[in-house]
């Protein structure tokens, strides 16, 4: 299947490559012999900043040469910096004013990078203010020679973070309870312990003017498609803001399509929902400060799924599954399929179901349609509010209002109580679905259908179903058809769509996502032994 090259979006505004972060210095941005110049540069161009801590340590018998270390308070590990870097500047300037000279350090730096080398793994030379500049702001520790235009950066980050933490998005029933957390190689190591294959490879990029976030690219090669990987690549140097505070900027940057109402990327703060992910030979895309981390290309079928499907047995996995799609059935047309029999084929209805049902509405001045409106924007409300509230009193509030309004609607005369029962059933039915971002979508989407079915009928429902089917297979993903395997229609991936059958069937990845190495497992059954016959 061929990919489909991205050109609008993120490409407009950085039509130029990439971004202004990655050009070449130039020779105003060149470090400077003398010390105090360089000194001077950083803190005028830094305002001062009292969080930057800058330690002179003279060197030679005289004292004339000095070494800088550099380092911003907060982001880099005190401790390191002693262990590392302090303490071998010290031991060396020690030696050299004993012998009554100057080390050859001076000139190019190379014995200081030797011995510190010795006790930090992270040491690389710098040459320019603008990469000077990131490492400092990034928890590295920099160390400036007086009479060398070349410094050293010296792996010291050690800011405090949330820790790998149970997850919150996404309730566990069976698996792993460990999250993401908001540093990236905190994140990077937890997808590690899991594929302990040197095949996976990361690539770690900068992305915003302002705020130089880090941004990762982790695959499998061997198993990742490399046409994907290098659209994934190309998107994102594209990427030309001023800033990124979270995965969902990329997110609306890469995605093939803007309008509409359904994820083409897939997110999750699980390293056992990314692993397993990477190894169907996708790529997952890390930023730092975010515990969700993105997953492209992204199949309709992957916000359907569970990771649980995959922990459980495989005939309970497929039950659980058929519930969810019936659930999805009934959180999308529910309330449609009420307004359009009520209103329009009564005659479907069994005549004591339908007499009650007038009954009912014997006393409420609104149609249905009105009716149903009314009952979801409500419970929508009510939702929402207790997202935002408290979570001491969120979930109280919410129950208690949802009651509450629902029995005063009733006797009040305004809503009748078949209504309240439909909308319930829709709104439980709508929080089976795993993936938050396609619960919403499902939400959007009932409301149009809701004036269909309240204009034309089971006729209007059928022709909204028809429109969505055909958005749908016009979607795509980095190439991939969103409604695979359905559209296009691959028989040998169906058995892991509605169904999940057992492991050792599940012996090939997706078709069109992994097109080098497709198999996981001869698709041989595991041979039982002679005590099973």
């Amino acid at each position: 299947m061929p990919l489909r090259r991205k050109t609008s979006k993120a490409g407009k505004s950085g039509s130029h490559g990439k971004s202004p972060s990655n050009s070449s210095p130039t020779s105003e941005d060149m470090l400077l012999s003398d010390l105090q110049a360089n000194l001077q540069k950083i803190r005028q161009t830094l305002g001062n900043s009292t969080d930057i801590g800058i330690r002179e340590i003279p060197f030679g018998e005289s004292g004339e040469t000095s070494i800088a270390l550099l380092y911003t308070d907060g982001l880099a590990d005190q401790n390191i910096i002693y262990e590392s870097v302090m303490k071998t500047v010290a031991h060396m300037a020690k030696a050299a004013g004993q012998q009554n000279q100057e080390s050859p350090i001076v000139s190019d730096g190379n014995r200081l990078l030797e011995e510190i080398s010795l006790y930090n793994q992270e040491i690389k030379t710098v040459n320019d203010y603008k990469t000077l500049f990131h490492a400092l702001l990034s928890g590295d520790t920099v160390v400036l020679i007086n009479g060398s235009v070349q410094g050293l950066i010296a792996g010291t980050k050690g800011w405090k973070d949330r820790g790998v933490t149970e997850t919150s998005a996404e309730n566990v029933v069976r698996g792993p309870r460990e999250a993401f957390s908001e540093a990236l190689r905190t994140n990077t190591s937890m997808i590690r312990r899991k594929i302990k294959d040197p095949n996976l490879w990361l690539e770690t990029m900068q992305i915003g003017r302002v705020t130089q976030t880090d941004v990762g690219m982790m695959y499998i090669n061997g198993i990742a498609n490399s046409e994907i990987v290098q659209e994934v690549r190309d998107r994102l140097k594209r990427i030309d803001v001023d800033s990124v505070l979270e995965s969902g900027y990329i997110e609306e940057f890469i995605q093939d399509t803007t309008f509409t109402p359904f994820p083409t990327i897939y997110n999750s703060e699980r390293p056992d929902v990314i692993a397993a992910e990477l190894l169907e030979g996708k790529i997952a895309i890390l930023v730092d400060g975010t515990p969700f981390v993105l997953i492209v290309p992204a199949l309709l079928m992957s916000f359907l799924h569970a990771s649980e499907d995959y922990y459980q047995r495989w005939d309970i996995s497929s039950f659980l599954r058929i519930l969810r799609y019936l659930s999805i059935f009934i959180s999308l047309l529910g309330p449609s399929l009420y307004i359009a029999i009520t209103t329009f084929h009564q005659e479907m209805l069994p005549t004591q179901l339908l007499f009650g049902l007038a009954a009912q509405r014997e006393q409420i001045p609104f149609p249905a349609f009105v009716e149903a409106l009314l009952m979801e924007v409500t419970f929508e409300i009510l939702r929402e509010a207790g997202v935002r509230l408290p979570k001491n009193i969120g979930s109280a509030i919410s129950i208690v209002g949802t009651l509450v309004i629902g029995q005063a609607a009733v006797e009040a005369g305004i809503i009748s109580a078949a209504m309240v029962i439909v909308v319930a059933i829709t709104a439980i039915s709508s929080f089976v679905l795993p993936a938050f971002n396609m619960s919403i979508a499902f939400r959007m989407l009932r409301f149009p259908l809701m004036a269909l079915a309240g204009s034309f009928g089971l006729f209007g429902i059928f022709v909204g179903i028809m429109a969505l089917v055909l958005h749908l297979c016009s979607l795509r993903s980095f190439g991939v058809p969103y409604t695979t395997p359905f559209a296009p229609l691959i028989p040998v991936d169906q058995k892991d769509t509605i169904l999940r059958l057992p492991h050792w069937l599940l012996a090939t990845r997706p078709r069109l996502i992994s097109k080098t190495n497709q198999t996981r497992r001869p698709g041989n059954p595991p041979k039982k032994s002679r005590n099973e016959n």
